[in-house]
């Protein structure tokens, strides 16, 4: 098992590592499942780039450092299954080994990285490396390569594109129709809101906003009062809340990745303004962005998830929770 890595993770905290680190059991058994079926070239001893009779290499890139470092749980995690797995005898005999480097979030930094996992370290496939501007920056490179490039962890409509790059699978439900989701809920319930919009200025923020709009329809200009955006390079999102507040929303939409969601949660409740907020998947985790927020300041918050949040107590006595704390305990 090889981490190169040299950062720390934040907040080693088990309850901590929630939506990325419960998830990568259910990407992994996917994984496994792939692994498990080798073809008839494989049974004939002939492997692509990465496998042989004893061991499978494959690797990611994951943000260890810079302003999304929160989601290096999720690497972490992933080291800690495939070393478990390993120690139960791998996969049809065969070990897995997870090379997973540090992109610091920055898509130059992640074509440098995933050039030196496939040219030098000639691993089978790339699994599960983060963001959205990330994974578009090799996208493109993997396809010419016939790399596999799986379970990207983002929900951008363009990884859904088996015609054009079908090399490439996404993971994740898309941001659009999560968009779409909130929008309807708006229609339904709150037909005259006055929306305000705070979004990363990339895929994943446009993503969103053309889900949103989509499913406003025609109502979409007049019930959108404000739309601001910020950078990953952006500090704080501060002066957009206040932009927002000023706007005279009384909903709003909080689009962004963890260290900025928990911002502009803390900002609305530090200048007293109080809007019905939808928080993005990205930025929903407990440990991530609502415990560094104040959990206090983001009462109301509403959000969707798609696995089982180890910090709601219903599923304390749950079998597959037990499970994955005892896994998180001895290996993560």
């Amino acid at each position: 098992m090889r981490y190169r890595n040299n950062c720390e993770l934040q907040g080693t905290n088990m309850r901590k590592a929630t939506r990325h680190c419960l998830s990568s059991g259910l990407l992994i058994g996917i994984a496994v499942g792939l692994f498990s079926a080798t073809g008839s070239d494989a049974l004939a001893g002939k492997y692509d780039p990465g496998a042989s009779d004893t061991e499978i290499e494959i690797g990611q890139t994951k943000p260890y450092s810079g302003p999304a470092s929160a989601y290096s749980a999720g690497g972490k995690v992933q080291l800690g299954y495939f070393e478990k797995l390993n120690s139960e005898g791998g996969v049809n005999g065969r070990k897995i080994k997870l090379i997973s480097l540090d992109d610091a979030f920055t898509p130059p930094k992640t074509v440098e990285q995933t050039r030196k996992l496939v040219e030098q370290e000639e691993v089978l496939l790339i699994f599960n490396s983060n963001g959205t501007a990330a994974n578009s920056a090799v996208q493109k490179y993997l396809n010419a390569k016939k790399v596999p490039q799986l379970f990207v962890s983002s929900g951008a409509s363009k990884f859904a594109d088996p015609k054009n790059f079908h090399w490439t699978m996404g993971w994740l439900p898309t941001y659009y129709s999560e968009a779409r989701a909130y929008a309807h809920y708006i229609l339904k319930h709150r037909p005259d809101a006055r929306i305000g919009v705070l979004y990363q200025n990339d895929d994943f923020g446009k993503d969103y906003l053309h889900g949103l709009h989509d499913e406003l329809g025609n109502k979409a200009k007049s019930m959108i009062v404000a739309e601001v955006s910020f950078e990953l390079s952006d500090p704080t999102v501060d002066s957009q809340m206040v932009s927002l507040k000023a706007s005279g929303a009384d909903t709003f939409f909080n689009i962004g990745t963890a260290k900025f969601a928990a911002q502009a949660i803390r900002k609305a409740y530090d200048i007293g303004w109080k809007p019905l907020q939808f928080v993005s998947i990205v930025g929903s985790s407990v440990g991530q962005v609502m415990v560094p927020a104040g959990l206090e300041k983001g009462v109301g918050v509403i959000t969707m998830g798609f696995v089982k949040d180890p910090t709601d107590p219903q599923w304390d006595n749950d079998p597959a929770m037990r499970e994955w704390r005892a896994f998180m305990k001895k290996y993560y």
